[in-house]
């Protein structure tokens, strides 16, 4: 059975590129486009990983990391921060967060399934 990600971007192209290349790997790609939803989407999807966008309207991306390692049931499940921003500080504290790997925008395809597959080892 296909392994299962939940891939939480507002931006169209970045979420069809994201769910596009997972899928072509094997993966079950779920997208959510509205970070609102990702918390209880977690819940109900039990995914293997979470592909997280850092920068979106509403709540952040460090916000949802944060509420996800907060909750019992969804702490374990590695989380991937794909994110326009760029500096050290700004990884550091994505990290710190809770996120277990970090990919900067644009992506490297093959760094972006290097990755994923680190994460699902």
């Amino acid at each position: 059975m296909a392994k299962k990600v939940l891939v939480v971007e507002d931006n169209e192209l970045n979420l069809k590129l994201f769910c596009d290349l997972l899928r072509a790997h094997g993966w079950q790609a779920e997208p959510v486009r509205d970070g609102r939803e990702a918390v209880a989407r977690a819940q109900a999807e039990a995914p293997d990983l979470i592909v997280m966008d850092i920068q979106m309207p509403h709540v952040t991306g460090y916000e949802l990391i944060l509420a996800i390692k907060a909750d019992d049931a969804l702490q374990a499940i590695p989380i991937m921060a794909v994110t326009a921003y760029a500096g050290r500080e700004d990884e550091e504290r994505i990290r710190a967060a809770g996120a277990d790997a970090y990919v900067s925008k644009p992506i490297s395809l093959s760094r972006f399934m290097e990755a994923v597959n680190k994460l699902a080892a």
